[in-house]
């Protein structure tokens, strides 16, 4: 694919989080010098991204320190860092009394930064602050266009892009788009210092947004009282109390259907409780061998999947960090947090007063009037495409095809972006938009192994080509099984 001599390979990485950050971590400290990666990140850091960027400081990982990671074949890498740089002993919130500790989002973000840090001082890395307009070309030699006026030719890209902000429910945007107490995105600067200390306030959506907005309101002593509302009513639950080990096994015998499989999950869990266990080790297997689990399903199942089982699975996935649950509990004993499966009937306001009918799912109607109404509704699935002006001109190009689940983009096997044609020897997708393919790319341990995977793939393209047309992914840099053994062919 490189055939020109002295070349020096050009990987342009759209987006700076975690996944953008994690593949050009892995590039730049087994490539050296001989790759130049650029980065095209609007932030002023790389790393952070919208996840680890935020300054709450009762915004805290979901998961214990020492189960974070950039570097995936070092568990300790993050809670090393942490007894180096010292300011988490500062933070007496951060740790339990059984030793697990939980720090702010924006001190793991501020790690991800230090790890890429001499890439960037040293010039291996470069930092272009500005989002991507378009990108043109052909195989091997394509032209990224900044916004700000960048036109970067690149060798290798890798969109590592995040999933678009909420969707406001459209019965909410049409009737409160004006009005000032109406948060469709919760994390847009100054938000929610619109919401007054005893303000009534209407949440739709009821996972870990929701368990984040409540608990930065309250730190914030917001007083008045709150519903959250699902159409299941579900909210994300805590972890253990104490440490789990993994339980069960689904890769065995793989279900084939939605239905047998969640008879296995169910089953499993009882077995569990059985033997003194809870379900958190279900779950924790359930994630590991997820890839494997959702490539056992026809496209029908996973359509199925997504559409039954997916806010069961988000809510006992994705937990809360403990100082989170605490606030959450104790906001609903005083009976400040009411959390309800329900759905939004009708709505309409006054000069001060927001009205809401909502629909209960166990039977009946009951209005509430509220001062304020914000939406927790998750990623935008349905609006990727048009989420950012490069991918929208992908797509009209046909370049691009949206994955057949609706999870993200269409990938192939090595996570090389599919169009209409097939798939591009030389675009990749890391971390979630790549989901509809590999399944479970949502929380950071397998982002950060999908990470090294494609940065794997892009090291076996530019620097160990055989010359015979293809070239097998290169030993399995500690990669878990899901990730290991998988060809991807030079050239279309």
């Amino acid at each position: 694919m490189i055939d020109v001599p002295n070349h020096k390979p050009v990987v342009a990485i759209i987006g700076g989080g975690f996944s953008g950050a994690a593949v050009a971590y892995h590039l730049a400290r087994v490539a050296g010098e001989a790759l130049s990666i650029i980065i095209f990140e609007p932030r002023a850091e790389i790393g952070p991204g919208l996840a680890y960027s935020t300054d709450d400081p009762i915004h805290r990982i979901n998961v214990p320190a020492a189960r974070m990671t950039l570097v995936p074949d070092d568990e300790q890498h993050f809670a090393e860092w942490l007894d180096r740089d010292g300011r988490v002993a500062q933070d007496r919130q951060a740790t339990l009394p059984d030793g697990r500790s939980f720090p702010t989002r924006r001190l793991f973000g501020h790690y991800v930064s230090a790890q890429l840090e001499p890439f960037i001082q040293s010039g291996q890395i470069r930092h272009r602050r500005e989002r991507v307009k378009t990108i043109s070309g052909v195989d091997g030699d394509w032209h990224v266009v900044g916004t700000e006026g960048s036109d970067v030719q690149a060798d290798i890209v890798v969109i590592a892009t995040s999933h678009p902000p909420p969707i406001a429910p459209k019965s909410l945007s049409e009737t409160l788009a004006d009005h000032p107490k109406f948060l469709p995105d919760p994390w847009a600067a100054g938000a929610l210092d619109r919401i007054g200390r005893d303000d009534r306030i209407l949440i739709v959506g009821t996972g870990l947004t929701m368990a984040d907005v409540v608990a930065s309101l309250d730190v914030k002593g917001h007083r008045g009282p709150i519903i959250a509302i699902s159409r299941r009513g579900q909210r994300s639950r805590g972890h253990s109390v104490k440490p789990v080990a993994p339980y069960g096994d689904f890769l065995t015998s793989p279900s084939s259907t939605v239905l047998s499989l969640l008879r296995h999950v169910r089953a499993t869990v009882a077995a569990a409780a059985d033997h003194g266990e809870g379900w958190q080790g279900v779950f924790d297997t359930l994630r590991t061998q997820g890839g494997g689990i959702w490539r056992a399903l026809p496209l029908p199942e996973k359509r199925k999947l997504i559409r039954h089982l997916r806010p069961f699975w988000d809510t006992h996935r994705f937990r809360i960090a403990p100082q989170v649950e605490a606030i959450l509990d104790r906001r609903i004993a005083e009976g400040t947090l009411h959390i309800e499966a329900a759905s939004i009937e009708a709505i309409a306001t006054t000069a001060d007063t927001i009205t809401v009918a909502l629909d209960l799912r166990r039977g009946g109607s009951v209005t509430a009037n509220v001062d304020a109404v914000i939406t927790t509704t998750g990623p935008g699935h349905a609006d990727i495409l048009a989420s950012q002006p490069f991918l929208a001109s992908l797509h009209a190009e046909r370049q691009l095809i949206a994955d057949p689940t609706g999870l993200g983009l269409a990938v192939d096997a090595t996570s090389r972006l599919v169009g209409l044609y097939g798939p591009h020897p030389s675009i990749f997708v890391a971390g979630p938009l790549a989901r509809g393919e590999f399944g479970e790319l949502m929380g950071l341990p397998e982002v950060s192994y999908h990470a090294m995977f494609v940065s794997t793939h892009i090291r076996a393209m530019l620097f160990e080509y055989s010359g015979k047309g293809e070239v097998t992914s290169p030993g399995g840099d500690g990669l878990p099984p899901e990730f290991q053994g998988r060809e991807i062919a030079v050239g279309n």
